[in-house]
C-alpha cells in the first residue's frame, strides 16, 4: 500500500472528520467549521496538485492470463495518475467554491454549519477518490460517495424546507434507479469477462466468445447509461431540473458541477478500459456499443436540453435545462468512437470531452456564483423578470453572469466556451464522425437564444409598476460570494487568453 498516492484522498477524508469534531467544539459558532472545511478543501487540491503522478497504485493484484497461470501487468484499485491528479484538484476547488457560496446561508441560520460542510468534505473525499478508481468496484463506491451526501444537502435549508423535501426524494428515487443499472452493467460485465479491473475489460472479447459476447455488451451498455445519469445526460434527466430549482442555489451549482465531473470522469475511466479492446484483434463490438451508446446520449441531451431551456422563464431551471445540453457537449466526443479504425486515435475524443468538461465547469460555476451574488439574501434564483435592471444597479456582477453566459454560449469575447466546442467539433472531424459534428454546430447556434434570454433582461429597464418596488435592485453581496464570483470569472479570462494550459494539462494525463 503507497500511502504517498493516497494523500490527497487522506485529507480530504480528515478534512470530513475535522469538520465533525470542530463543529463539536465550537458550536453554535458557524465560522470555524466554515473555516476547517475551507481550509480542508484548499490543502486537499494543494496536496494533489504536488503529488507525482504514476501508473502504478496501490491496493493492487495481479491478473492470471486466459488459458495459463502467468500473471499480467498488475491492476490497481486505486491509480494515481495525471487525470486523477487533474480531478482531484478540480473536485477540491468547486468544494471551495460552493462553500463560498453557502456563507450567506450559512450566516443566517438558513442550515447546521457542522452537517453542511460535513456532507460538502464527505462527498469531495468521494469526488478525489473517484479519481484514482482503477476497477468497477472502487468506480462505483467512490461515485455513490460523491452523490450520497448531496441528498441531505438538497434537502437541508430550512427557509425551503418543502421544496427541498421534494427535490430531494425525486434525486434520491432516480439516482437509486441509475446505481440500479449500473450495478447490473457491472455485474453482466463480471461474468463475460471474469474481473473487475478496468484493464481488465481488453479480455472481454475474449472471454464473451460466441453465448457471452451478447452479456459483455449488454452490460456495458448498461453501465455507461447508469453513469449517464450523473451527468444529467437525456433521456436519464428528468430529475435535473426539479432538483437544481428546489436545492439551494449553492447545493445546485455543486450538482451542476463537482457530481456532472463524477459521472464525466466515471464514462472516461469505463471508455478508456474499452479503448483497450483494440488488442483483441479485429473486434471492435465494444467500440461500437460504446460509441453508440454514448452517441445516442449525446445527440437527446443537446436536442431536448436546449430546445427546453428556451421555454423557461426560472433562472436556475434554464441553467438546468443548459447543464443538459452542455452534458450532451461533454459526451459527444465520446460518440465518435464508433467512427475508430485504431485505438490510439481515441486520444484526442478523450481529450476534447476532458477539455470541454473543463471550460464547461468554470462558466458553470461563475454563472451560479453571479446568481447567487446578484440575490444574496433570497433562497432560490428567482426569475427572468428579477434580473431585469440589475445591469444598472449592479453592473460589475451582472456583467460577471454576461461573461460566462455569453462562454457557454460560445461567443466572443468569452473565448473559452468557443475553444471549447472546437475542440469538440475537430475531435469529431478527425473520426469521420460528421453527422455528430454538424449537429454539435446546429445546437450551438440554437443555443445563443437560451442565453441571450437571461442577458437581455439584465439590462433591460426593470418595471417598478408592479407588487415588488424595490424591482431592479441588488441587495450588497457579501464577501465569500464575490470572491467566488471573482475566481470563477479570472479562471475564465484566463482560459479565454491562454486555453493552450488547459491543453497542455489535459493531454498530460495519457
Amino acid at each position: 500500500m503507497n500511502l504517498q498516492l493516497m494523500l490527497p484522498l487522506l485529507v480530504a477524508a480528515g478534512t470530513a472528520l475535522a469538520v465533525l469534531v470542530v463543529d463539536l467544539i465550537t458550536q453554535p459558532r458557524w465560522r470555524w467549521p466554515l473555516g476547517a472545511g475551507l481550509l480542508g478543501a484548499v490543502l486537499t487540491a494543494v496536496t494533489a496538485a504536488f503529488t507525482e503522478p504514476r501508473q502504478i497504485g496501490t491496493f493492487c493484484a495481479g491478473l492470471a492470463a486466459p488459458g495459463s497461470d502467468a500473471i499480467m501487468p498488475v491492476d490497481c484499485a486505486l491509480v494515481f495518475d495525471s487525470r486523477a491528479r487533474l480531478v482531484a484538484v478540480l473536485v477540491a476547488l468547486l468544494t471551495v467554491g460552493a462553500l463560498l457560496l453557502y456563507v450567506p446561508a450559512l450566516r443566517r441560520g438558513d442550515a447546521p454549519a457542522g452537517e453542511t460542510v460535513f456532507l460538502f468534505a464527505c462527498a469531495m473525499t468521494g469526488g478525489v477518490a473517484l479519481a484514482s478508481a482503477g476497477d468497477l468496484i472502487t468506480l462505483i463506491v467512490a461515485l455513490e460517495t460523491l452523490t450520497i451526501p448531496l441528498y441531505a444537502l438538497v434537502a437541508l435549508h430550512r427557509r425551503r424546507a418543502g421544496e427541498a423535501a421534494a427535490a430531494a426524494v425525486t434525486f434520491f428515487a432516480n439516482s437509486v434507479a441509475a446505481t440500479a443499472v449500473t450495478l447490473l452493467g457491472a455485474a453482466l460485465l463480471y461474468l463475460a469477462s471474469g474481473t473487475v479491473q478496468l484493464r481488465g475489460l481488453v479480455s472481454a472479447p475474449l472471454f464473451a466468445t460466441g453465448q457471452w459476447r451478447p452479456v459483455a455488451l449488454t452490460g456495458l451498455a448498461l453501465i455507461l447509461v447508469g453513469l449517464g445519469f450523473k451527468v444529467a445526460a437525456a433521456p436519464l434527466h428528468a430529475w435535473a431540473p426539479a432538483t437544481y430549482e428546489g436545492a439551494p442555489v449553492p447545493v445546485a451549482a455543486f450538482l451542476s458541477t463537482a457530481s456532472k465531473l463524477g459521472g464525466v470522469v466515471a464514462i472516461l475511466i469505463v471508455v478508456d478500459g474499452v479503448l483497450a479492446t483494440g488488442a483483441a484483434g479485429d473486434d471492435r463490438s465494444m467500440f461500437i456499443t460504446a460509441g453508440i451508446t454514448l452517441a445516442v446520449l449525446a445527440a437527446l441531451s443537446m436536442l431536448i436540453g436546449t430546445l427546453v431551456a428556451l421555454r423557461q422563464r426560472r433562472t436556475v431551471r434554464l441553467l438546468a435545462w443548459s447543464s443538459i445540453a452542455q452534458a450532451g457537449f461533454i459526451l459527444a466526443p465520446l460518440g465518435g468512437l464508433t467512427g475508430l479504425a485504431l485505438a490510439g486515435q481515441a486520444d484526442g475524443l478523450l481529450d476534447a470531452a476532458l477539455a470541454y468538461t473543463v471550460f464547461f465547469l468554470v462558466l458553470e460555476l461563475a454563472a451560479f456564483s453571479a446568481v447567487v451574488a446578484l440575490r444574496p439574501e433570497e433562497p432560490d434564483g428567482g426569475s427572468l423578470a428579477d434580473l431585469r435592471g440589475l445591469g444598472r444597479t449592479a453592473p460589475w456582477r451582472a456583467a460577471a453572469l454576461t461573461f460566462a453566459l455569453v462562454g457557454l454560449a460560445g461567443l466572443p469575447p468569452m473565448l473559452a466556451g468557443l475553444f471549447a466546442k472546437i475542440t469538440v467539433i475537430q475531435a469529431l472531424l478527425r473520426v469521420d464522425s460528421y453527422r455528430l459534428a454538424l449537429l454539435v454546430a446546429l445546437v450551438s447556434v440554437i443555443g445563443l437564444a437560451v442565453y441571450w434570454r437571461p442577458v437581455a433582461a439584465l439590462y433591460r429597464a426593470a418595471d417598478v409598476s408592479g407588487a415588488d418596488p424595490a424591482g431592479g435592485t441588488a441587495a450588497r453581496v457579501a464577501w465569500a460570494p464575490a470572491v467566488a464570483l471573482g475566481l470563477a470569472t479570472a479562471a475564465g479570462l484566463l482560459l479565454t487568453v491562454a486555453p493552450q494550459l488547459l491543453y497542455s494539462v489535459v493531454t498530460a494525463w495519457r
